[in-house]
């Protein structure tokens, strides 16, 4: 039987919507139709080195604060560049961003650290904008089963 294959799932959340994001998006990761799939959900807070050298793939979720990413995602970010830079160029990773505003300097934010790490964005970033929609969590499930799929498919 093939080994599985893991993905993880990184976000900081405050007022609980980038909670309810990340959480749709490790039910569409974790569906039973990805039976070789293992996801882990941590927050930005206790993830750190180890977890990324263990995913095969990243997701990350991010509030916008004050037009930038979350200060506990930056983070991580920070903890886990040095150590997994030369371990981790070409792992598969995606976003998502809850921002009151347009969202783009939180993406922006992100998109610098990552692109450093060297990993490939399979995706665009998954954005919930304004007021919060409940309807838009489908998107979220469909991002983590995105992923997933990519994964056990081997696409990534």
């Amino acid at each position: 039987m093939a080994e599985n294959r893991h993905l993880l799932i990184v976000y900081h959340s405050r007022s609980g919507s980038t909670r309810r994001m990340a959480d749709a998006v490790c039910e569409g990761a974790s569906s039973a139709e990805f039976s070789g799939i293992e996801v882990r959900m941590l927050d930005a807070a206790s993830a750190g080195a180890d977890d990324l050298l263990w995913a095969d793939a990243l997701i990350l979720g991010t509030p916008e604060n004050f037009g930038y990413m979350s200060g506990l995602l930056k983070d991580f970010l920070e903890r886990v560049y040095y150590p997994c830079l030369e371990q981790v160029a070409g792992k598969p990773w995606a976003l998502f961003v809850r921002a009151g505003n347009d969202g783009s300097g939180a993406i922006e934010s992100v998109t610098r650290i990552v692109t450093g790490l060297r990993l490939r964005q399979v995706c665009e970033p998954l954005l919930i904008a304004g007021d919060f929609d409940p309807a838009r969590l489908e998107d979220c499930r469909e991002l983590g089963a995105l992923l997933a799929a990519g994964l056990e498919s081997g696409m990534f």
